[in-house]
């Protein structure tokens, strides 16, 4: 059987612009059975291309389906299966913060009325529907958030281009506007009320599990390329890069496993490790990278695929500090290491 990706890569002439192009004809958009085998082709995809954001265009709607839509219906399931996802929980200039989070949804005869702003949508544009986290309830000051499935053309949907971010490409951002959005009672995904809690909290250690196996597939094409022009002086520091590039392959292996079996603990300090040693070997690389004379275009692709890496590593940097913050906080007051 050919590699779905070999597949696609005969059928798709530029993936920078149109990635989508031969994706569903290679297989490529079916739905994926766990989370070990989206990380897998995450990194497989990341590690041919050298683009860092496939794997949002690619896995983003892949993990979206497989996280969101298991509290889903089995009607809701049949329906979106095989459909690209997206999610939309954050807003203008306060992120994702329950405490700050304004969009509601007026129930009304029928369904729902959802109004309000979603800000760093990824892949908004081109989903056929987006889920969208909104205030359903309000009581002794706290809010209660339901999700919904909002089909792209919903009438009171606006998208627009995300202005001044141009790194992770193909993958694209977009803002949301809903005005008046409705949508039917059966559009409601979980149950009312408890989705931030249930969906939206463990979507962000979810999220980086799986997405760390696409920081494996960029840095494994960046050491490539390295590999094939560095200099005498260079291979001691070569072999160092690439075996720590190893230990964050088995590590981005595990908690990949680890959610699909279950075992995978919210906060987990691997996480916090996968981070800093991604961050490391992003900085060793520059290094080397910039050894090379400019003008050299194996250069030049070194350091396109090391920006998209320092800009996907800065993304949500502060609620990953305060991850890695608690860690510190915990060992501190129990003194106890067993646990990590």
């Amino acid at each position: 059987m050919p590699d779905p990706i070999d597949t696609w890569l005969a059928a798709c002439p530029d993936p920078a612009r149109d990635p989508i192009q031969g994706m569903r004809q290679a297989g490529l958009l079916s739905e994926i059975p766990s989370y070990a085998t989206i990380a897998q082709r995450n990194a497989a995809l990341v590690e041919r291309t050298g683009l860092l954001g496939i794997a949002s265009v690619w896995g983003g709607p892949q993990l979206v389906f497989r996280h969101f839509l298991t509290f889903g219906t089995d009607a809701q399931r049949a329906e979106w299966t095989g459909r690209a996802l997206s999610v939309a929980i954050s807003e203008p200039n306060v992120g994702a913060h329950p405490k700050l989070l304004t969009t509601r949804a007026e129930a009304v005869e029928g369904g729902f009325r959802i109004t309000g702003q979603k800000a760093w949508v990824s892949n908004g544009t081109s989903a056929d529907a987006i889920v969208v986290f909104a205030i359903t309830s309000e009581a002794d000051g706290r809010k209660r958030y339901s999700a919904f499935i909002v089909p792209r053309s919903a009438p009171g949907l606006i998208t627009t281009d995300t202005p001044g971010f141009h790194a992770l490409r193909p993958s694209q951002h977009c803002f949301l506007t809903l005005s008046d959005c409705f949508v039917p009672v059966s559009a409601m995904l979980g149950e009312p009320g408890l989705a931030y809690e249930r969906m939206a909290l463990p979507f962000r250690d979810i999220e980086d599990a799986v997405g760390a196996s696409a920081t494996l597939g960029a840095i494994r094409h960046a050491l490539g390329l390295l590999a094939g022009t560095a200099a005498a002086e260079q291979v001691p520091e070569l072999g160092g890069i690439a075996g720590l590039t190893a230990v964050f392959a088995n590590c981005a292996a595990a908690v990949a496993d680890a959610l699909d079996a279950g075992a995978f603990r919210d906060g987990d300090a691997t996480l916090v490790g996968l981070r800093l040693l991604a961050t490391d070997l992003t900085a060793r690389l520059r290094t080397q990278a910039e050894v090379l004379a400019s003008g050299d275009t194996v250069r030049d692709r070194l350091l396109e695929c090391l920006g998209d890496l320092e800009a996907a590593l800065a993304i949500a940097r502060g609620p990953r500090i305060a991850r890695q913050t608690r860690l510190g906080e915990a060992l501190a007051r129990t003194g106890r290491t067993e646990a990590i």
